[in-house]
């Protein structure tokens, strides 16, 4: 069964509290975009999970996420045959786009209609929090709100045509360490994420451009400028605006210009700010997540 996990980036993402519990609140809106991992799985006579990669940095045991995915329902479910499963990683790694969250949503789907479980996306989704607080996300894909740690999802009209230039530095971002040197008690500019659901709602382009903000922002570019420096070259070369995804540090442009899209993108390349140069669009296509 060839599957694919699709990345996705942030098109506004807000921070509403630190909880007693040390987790964060937030409020942002998601978006899946057309670029992906794929990963070929297969069951098995052999018990046990085999996980290979194309990344050889990649860990192939519980320490990865669609290993753990797996082995949850595996486990659950008492599974005594075997799985297989090669991953190829296409989505940078440690870059704000869940590519490791949608890796686990790809492994859910394929361990429940590899071995027939019978679960419904709603019974996936109560599954995937565990694993991650984006991967029942990743699951549902499309453009959503996701509120409490990302958990609480609220499907929303497809979001406007448009093209999305993806730009990823050669560097990684720490989730860990953006959140634990936010202090979210200080942020007073919240980010309209009220405003961007009307305009999804009105198939208005530039009224979602106009509010895209990322409060994640004021920690990660202090720490690693050339995010700020990808922005600005996106919006110097026609982007409608350009904003970090996530904790960072993959930065996106929404042009509504196809040839415009692509200049830029020639730019970005010439300019060596990023490593990884990548021109996509929204995906709007549902969550069978099959190739």
């Amino acid at each position: 069964m060839k599957l694919q996990a699709m990345a996705k980036i942030n098109l506004g993402l807000d921070v509403v509290r630190k909880r007693d519990d040390g987790y964060h609140e937030v409020r942002m809106i998601m978006q899946t975009i057309q670029m992906y991992d794929q990963l070929d799985m297969a069951e098995s006579s052999r018990p046990g999970i085999r996980l290979a990669t194309n990344l050889a940095y990649l860990p192939n045991n519980e320490n990865n996420l669609v290993y753990r995915a797996a082995n949850m329902l595996m486990e659950e479910f008492h599974i005594k045959k075997g799985l297989d499963i090669r991953l190829r990683k296409m989505i940078p790694v440690a870059a704000g786009m869940a590519g490791g969250s949608s890796d686990a949503a790809a492994a859910f789907i394929g361990v429940n209609r590899i071995f027939r479980l019978g679960l419904s996306m709603d019974e996936l989704m109560q599954r995937a929090v565990k694993v991650g607080a984006d991967v029942p996300y990743c699951l549902m894909r499309g453009t959503a709100l996701a509120e409490g740690i990302g958990e609480k999802l609220t499907p929303l009209a497809p979001m406007p045509p448009c093209h999305i230039l993806i730009g990823k530095p050669g560097i990684s971002v720490s989730t860990k360490f953006v959140y634990s040197n936010l202090r979210a008690g200080e942020i007073k500019d919240h980010p309209d994420i009220s405003g961007m659901i009307r305009a999804i709602e009105e198939g208005s382009l530039p009224g979602v451009t106009a509010r895209m903000a990322n409060v994640l922002e004021r920690v990660t570019i202090p720490a690693h400028p050339v995010i700020e420096e990808i922005k600005r070259n996106m919006i110097a070369h026609g982007a409608c605006n350009a904003l970090m995804s996530g904790s960072g540090p993959t930065v996106f442009g929404i042009f509504d210009n196809r040839r415009t899209a692509e200049a830029a993108s020639r730019a970005l390349k010439r300019s060596g700010l990023a490593r990884q140069v990548f021109l996509t669009r929204p995906f709007q296509g549902g969550n069978t997540h099959e190739k």
